[in-house]
């Protein structure tokens, strides 16, 4: 066993946080070789005037980072990194990304993503984004040094709802909601803490999560939402500092969480000190109908929406509203996370919403997206799926003996493209649901969306057996 003793008299942030970079540093340099036994943590704590509590976290965090192994009764050693061969195959994306391939295949029908419906918002776009350029020539080819007040105006008018109006001096910018998100979780997180999601959820932003260091915590659910009490009980047990929740039409499940279950999820929040994530992307498509969590609790909550699935993907126009004291910070982090906005996309979102153009466009989309889930509806009549008439996707139960990721290989070889169930779990869960999600919007016509479905249905209603080999 080594006498080693950190120096903890330099560095920021929470003790085991330095702790653990002090570790990582040491390892790096050589003074802590591969195989040293790290001092028992109960002794440690002794050494360095700090709880045990604070050396097992930091422990728990250089394990984590794969610079240490062992067990209980047997001590904790650093373990030997080897330098990576050069000609070893680059490791497969989908550790990172998920189920889905890194790009879509082309020539096939694409059920497998919910982006905005095209209804001719590129002619709206072409027009403003020919007046932005003669308006703002130089902002255009340089780098966003401000914040006009006109970008947190739009915002604050995207993510009003239900008479909930959010202060536009609370508004940051976001290339989307992806970077919101990310953005939230460095402003208020550091490496180490726990985030909880529900056992199905948008499973990028807990990927991300455990890319910058976070540990996620899975919450199961009840009908495709989270209840209060297993809420409470992951706040007690596990003690996460961030709770991320799709309330409104939730992804996949097409759930919408009871006011009764909102209500008492912002109260066990405020007794545990819990910040939330309000992932409200889908809520202009069910026209903002239901209680915000922000709302509620706005002194914890970040209500986050863009345009992405009810105007048009590609303008990654996102907003934030925050806590007031938090928004500056958060427009701090999301600059270091992405390196910044680019004037002329988030002047084009600004524009779409502050004209109206955006309001006309989503109605078109809500138009379109009703219109296309009454035919999957009317395609998979007696099938047991989710939906509401404003989403746009279903959450589709397969019939026996079908899994999900056997169903979704015999789809893509039949020439359609869909998400398995395992796209949306955030960890590793023995649960399984025997679901796909069939997205709806992506298909350019009703007709190639009613082929696509078609080919489903026949699978579905197909022996599987010749279908084993692809899972």
């Amino acid at each position: 066993m080594t006498n080693w003793l950190p120096d903890l008299e330099h560095g920021k942030g929470p003790l085991y946080l330095r702790l653990a970079e002090r570790i990582e540093t040491d390892i790096a340099e050589g003074i802590l070789a591969p195989g040293t036994k790290l001092p028992p943590q109960r002794n440690l704590a002794f050494d360095i005037g700090v709880t045990i509590g604070t050396v097992g976290r930091a422990y728990n965090l250089i394990r984590e980072r794969g610079l240490v192994s062992g067990e209980v009764g047997r001590g904790t050693y650093v373990t030997d990194r080897k330098e990576p061969v050069l000609d070893q195959p680059v490791p497969r994306t989908e550790a990172f990304g998920g189920t889905r391939g890194p790009t879509a295949e082309p020539g096939k029908i694409r059920l497998d993503s919910t982006a905005a419906i095209e209804v001719g918002q590129s002619e709206a776009m072409a027009r403003l984004l020919a007046g932005i350029a003669r308006q703002f020539p130089t902002e255009i080819s340089s780098y966003s040094r401000t914040l006009p007040a006109a970008w947190q105006e739009a915002g604050s008018r995207w993510l009003s709802a239900a008479g909930w109006v959010p202060e536009p001096s609370s508004i940051v910018p976001t290339l989307g909601a992806h970077s919101a998100i990310l953005a939230v979780i460095a402003a208020v997180t550091v490496p180490g803490d726990r985030i909880a999601f529900e056992e199905l959820t948008y499973c990028s932003a807990a990927r991300s999560v455990n890319l910058m260091g976070r540990r996620s915590i899975i919450m199961q659910t009840q009908e495709g939402s989270l209840t209060p009490d297993d809420f409470e009980r992951h706040c007690a047990q596990q003690h996460p500092k961030l709770v991320f929740l799709m309330p409104s039409l939730h992804n996949p499940t097409a759930a919408t969480m009871p006011e009764d279950h909102r209500r008492a999820i912002v109260e066990i929040a405020r007794r545990y000190n819990v910040w939330i994530i309000e992932d409200e992307i889908y809520g202009s498509l069910t026209r903002h109908e239901h209680v915000k969590l922000a709302e509620l609790a706005p002194e914890r909550t970040f209500h986050i929406g863009g345009l992405s699935k009810s105007v048009a993907a590609g303008v990654r126009g996102g907003w934030v509203a925050c806590p007031p004291h938090l928004s500056a910070r958060v427009l701090t982090a999301h600059k270091m996370v992405t390196g910044g906005l680019p004037f002329l996309m988030t002047e084009l979102g600004a524009q779409l919403v502050n004209t109206g153009e955006a309001d006309a466009v989503s109605a078109k989309v809500r138009a379109e997206v009703t219109a296309r889930e009454a035919i999957a509806r009317s395609m998979f009549t007696g099938m047991d799926f989710a939906s509401q008439p404003c989403s746009p996707f279903l959450w589709m139960k397969l019939p026996d003996p079908w899994l999900s990721g056997t169903f979704k290989s015999a789809a893509r070889n039949e020439g359609v493209l869909i998400d398995d169930e395992d796209e949306f779990k955030p960890g590793r869960s023995e649960k399984v649901f025997h679901r796909v999600r069939l997205g709806i919007t992506v298909p350019a016509t009703r007709e190639e969306l009613s082929q696509g479905l078609s080919v489903l249905r026949r699978l579905m209603e197909t022996d599987n057996a010749s279908y084993d080999s692809y899972s």
